[in-house]
């Protein structure tokens, strides 16, 4: 999937991702800056409880290290 960059710095997010994703207008979306490119991640309102459930055990410290990593690319 590809889309443009205006003149103004806007692109649009592809429909295809919008569905998987679940994004609607007025979204956020966070981006970071790495070693192997650009990486854009939808921001929620509650990142805690958004992530509640997802894995087995062990998560709250595996955001937090994730959340410190990002902090440091930044």
């Amino acid at each position: 999937m590809r889309s443009t960059i205006t003149e103004r710095g806007q692109t649009v997010v592809p429909a295809e991702i919008r569905r998987k994703f679940h994004l609607k207008p007025s979204d956020r979306l966070e981006w970071f800056v790495g070693p192997d490119g650009i990486r854009v991640v939808p921001v929620v309102d509650d990142p805690i409880t958004a992530f509640r459930g997802k894995g087995k055990g062990g998560g709250t410290k595996r955001l937090l290290e994730e959340r410190a990593y990002d902090r440091g690319l930044e």
